[in-house]
């Protein structure tokens, strides 16, 4: 059964409290927003019949969540409701957990909705929250991680798929990437030095991103795709040391293979490629 969460750095509520401990908050039926998201599609229209399509945009998401919320007495319905009213006040994340154990979620801010009825003085009230979710896709919170060369006892540097065997001061080869989610991921690259001219082509061989700086033996060099920022262990910005036309490409669904290359590498050089998947549903 799938199971719903309200967290925020300082609480999380159970949205299926009241049927699991019969107290408690309950998204109840006629939740919305939790399907496909909305797109704006691209047309082009000539002079002829019909158009083509030029591309589309996924929008944001609306989630529109009934809410019973029950207390064990009118004490206790209040501080359930101030609980929320907390809860609402800034980000949010919704979580989904699916039949599997595996949590999924995205950052939601309330837009509307919360009307009460405060008649009948009893332990229980009904309302509808509106949500945005400004990131239309759930995302997993267990992240996917393939780790290629550290090898100390002179291995391949490839520690994944395949290897070459090249001398110690070159590591080139290919990392196989699994994307269980059904949407693209935008990897993070960690590498771990010594070593220089990092060169990572996508799957697909047509998208390169070059980085032609140098890591000493105590450096770290971390490349985040979604954001689009080269850092080093210290925060420093590497971004410069881009070569031309940088395209921080994304991992596809399923599995895929990528090429990686870092020269003047010892036993201790190691590549980090992490990603958290994510689906354009859960059930």
């Amino acid at each position: 059964m799938t199971k719903l969460l309200l967290e925020t750095e300082r609480d999380s509520l159970d949205l299926n409290g009241v049927q699991t401990y019969g107290a408690g908050f309950e998204a109840t039926a006629g939740l919305t927003g939790l399907g496909l998201p909305a797109v704006t599609v691209q047309w082009l229209e000539g002079a002829g019949d019909g158009a083509r399509h030029r591309g589309q945009r996924v929008l944001p998401r609306d989630i529109d969540m009934p809410l019973d919320i029950v207390g064990r007495d009118r004490q206790h319905l209040s501080e359930l409701v101030s609980r929320l009213a907390r809860a609402l006040a800034g980000e949010c994340l919704l979580v989904v957990i699916d039949a599997e154990g595996v949590r999924w979620s995205t950052p939601v801010y309330r837009v509307g909705g919360g009307e009460v009825s405060l008649e009948g003085g009893g332990t229980d009230i009904q309302m509808t929250v509106t949500f945005r979710a400004p990131d239309p896709y759930f995302t997993a919170s267990a992240v996917s991680t393939q780790t290629v060369g550290g090898d100390r006892d002179a291995a391949p540097f490839l520690s994944s798929l395949a290897a070459l065997p090249l001398a110690a001061s070159q590591a080139i080869g290919d990392v196989q990437m699994d994307n269980v989610g059904d949407v693209a991921a935008y990897p993070t690259w960690t590498v771990y030095g010594p070593g220089r001219d990092l060169s990572i082509t996508s799957p697909d061989g047509t998208e390169t991103l070059r980085w032609e700086g140098t890591l000493s033996a105590s450096d770290t060099l971390i490349v985040d795709t979604r954001d689009g920022t080269v850092k080093d262990g210290k925060g420093v910005n590497r971004y410069a040391d881009l070569g031309p036309a940088p395209r921080f490409w994304t991992v596809p669904p399923g599995i895929s293979t990528a090429h990686v290359s870092l020269l003047d590498t010892t036993a201790d050089s190691r590549i980090e490629c992490s990603w958290r998947p994510r689906k354009w549903m859960v059930v």
